[in-house]
């Protein structure tokens, strides 16, 4: 029988889900001085009156008048040099964020490190950038900013503040951009943060990350544990909560690393160190269910499989556990219990992948594909209720989050100007703003219905292939089925020694028969008791 490639297991695509963590929380502006250095060369001719009185004005943190004055600089109407416009292009990022557009503050540091090492003021941009990543979601193109820099410059002294989080960003943009060499410069960046640094923990779990997507198992395994040594020891830098989470994740990708290099029983060790609290809990059950198959445990497999199945879990999908299911019962000779796990998964998928192709074919603009994904996630799309829980569960997908956090964050900077000052609306500050925020709106709403088609027309291309699949093992099924009775034809009949998968309960267990109900309790101990049909060869 052939091995199905698994969607879940294969490595790479389930590291690429947990690979990118929850959109940035949200951090109060920076108010220490040293956000607000400036280099030596910044000092050239005198500055105009009106630049010194932007600076004042920020200084006393009326922001909207120090964007009306800096917008005058920046339009040479105070007759500043070169060298004092990039002063005012500074400030004027350092306003805009202080205002809450970050979307335009943004735009104009961006000026900055577009013009690179020519600009007064590119070292000092890189601390606001920091600043702006804990407050913008990846898909703003923070990352890549960020990019630009050599991480020589992240020698600065006056960067020592924020040198741990600029290096792990600056890995992230490498491990994200893939290219060659480019994992070994994230590793090599995530490796220099500072063990003392709360970053430190993230930095160690990319490592990690990494390490497995150029196929390095070992190193891999030893970034991971080093996070669960830091879930033993909770330094004080951290929140117990992110120890948990990355703790856990830890544990699930050692789980996959263990499995991909076949040491499937250090595999199962690390999958059932999650427990049913984790988010991850009902992925790390289905996964074990193929390194039990791979030992034979079977009653295990199996029993996984039924966990799957209760109704606390109808939000979640693992079709591909039906054909696992299937497989098993074929491998035992139990040839009615796999055709009909074969035609459950067609009764009940079949169905939800024509929805899917339909619905990717809704609409053929991607901004428009944006909005009706709106109404999806609103419950108000008209989807049968299974194929609207079968939808969510790719919305949820937390690139696709990181995506919709970004056209979320420019939205509510819409909404945040039309609400703010009416004098100073009629602005031309506040017009550039508005420019700039419509521009990247619409760009963004079109990006993300671009990668909210993508993601369910992914799912159904998959759910297709599976599909395929079933249907190769009911043809194996059927060849099976086929020799059996020839077998018992010429005579052959089942073994006596074909004994019964033993369930070994331990003393703090006890065995019950299932009676069809579910018990939340119980979830994950499930046994299947399973015995070979097969003729003895």
């Amino acid at each position: 029988m052939r091995l199905i490639t698994s969607v879940t297991m294969t490595l790479l695509a389930a590291l690429a889900l947990s690979a990118g963590t929850a959109a940035a929380q949200k951090k109060a502006a920076p108010t220490s001085k040293d956000m607000d250095f400036e280099p030596d060369s910044a000092v050239g001719t005198p500055a105009s009156k009106t630049l010194e009185r932007a600076i004042k004005l920020y200084d006393k943190k009326d922001f909207f008048s120090a964007s009306i004055e800096l917008k005058k600089v920046l339009d040479g109407e105070s007759g500043d040099d070169a060298k004092n416009k990039q002063r005012g292009e500074f400030f004027m990022g350092k306003t805009l964020y202080q205002m809450g557009f970050y979307a335009g503050s943004l735009a104009y540091f961006d000026k900055i490190v577009q013009a690179g090492d020519a600009h007064t003021f590119h070292g000092p941009t890189l601390k606001w950038l920091a600043a702006l990543s804990r407050v913008l979601p990846e898909t703003s193109g923070i990352l890549e900013k960020i990019g630009t820099y050599d991480a020589s410059a992240l020698n600065d002294a006056s960067l020592a503040s924020v040198k741990d989080e600029l290096l792990f960003l600056l890995g992230r943009h490498f491990y994200r951009h893939g290219g060659d060499g480019d994992f070994d410069k994230a590793i090599s960046l995530f490796q220099q943060v500072s063990r003392d640094s709360d970053f430190f923990i993230k930095a160690k779990f990319f490592e990690g990350v990494t390490h497995v997507r150029k196929y390095d198992g070992k190193p891999a395994v030893d970034a991971f544990k080093e996070i669960l040594v830091i879930g033993k020891e909770h330094p004080r830098q951290y929140k117990a909560g992110d120890v948990a989470d990355y703790n856990e994740l830890a544990q699930l990708q050692m789980a996959r690393v263990f499995y991909s290099t076949q040491q499937f029983d250090t595999s199962i060790k690390y999958f059932e160190k999650l427990d049913q609290n984790s988010l991850d809990w009902t992925e790390s059950l289905f996964e074990a269910s193929w390194a039990y198959f791979m030992k034979t445990l079977n009653s295990k497999a199996l029993g996984n499989i039924h966990t799957l199945n209760a109704p606390y879990f109808e939000t979640q999908f693992f079709p591909e556990s039906m054909l696992l299911k299937a497989v098993i019962y074929d491998k035992y000779c139990l040839y009615d219990q796999a055709e009909e796990a074969i035609q459950d998964f067609n009764s009940k998928y079949n169905p939800l992948t024509k929805n899917l192709t339909d619905i990717v074919a809704k609409y053929e603009d991607n901004a428009d594909f944006y909005e009706y994904v709106k109404k999806v996630k609103a419950g108000k799309a008209g989807l049968d209720t299974i194929t609207q829980r079968l939808v969510m569960s790719v919305l949820n997908d937390k690139t696709l989050l990181k995506t919709f956090a970004w056209v979320d964050e420019l939205n509510h900077e819409l909404e945040m100007l039309q609400k703010s000052d009416k004098a100073w609306q009629t602005t031309q500050v506040a017009a550039e703003v508005l420019q700039e925020l419509t521009v990247q709106q619409s760009v963004a709403a079109a990006d993300a219905g671009k990668v909210a088609r993508d993601r369910v027309g992914r799912l159904a291309r998959e759910l297709g292939a599976l599909a395929r699949d079933g249907s190769k093992i009911k043809f194996d099924i059927l060849e099976s089925k086929g020799n059996k009775l020839s077998a018992e034809a010429a005579g052959q009949r089942v073994a006596a020694d074909h004994k019964e998968e033993p369930i070994i309960v331990d003393d703090e267990h006890f065995q019950w028969k299932f009676n069809g109900e579910y018990w939340k309790d119980e979830l994950g101990y499930y046994r299947f008791k399973i015995r070979s049909r097969c003729p003895k060869q």
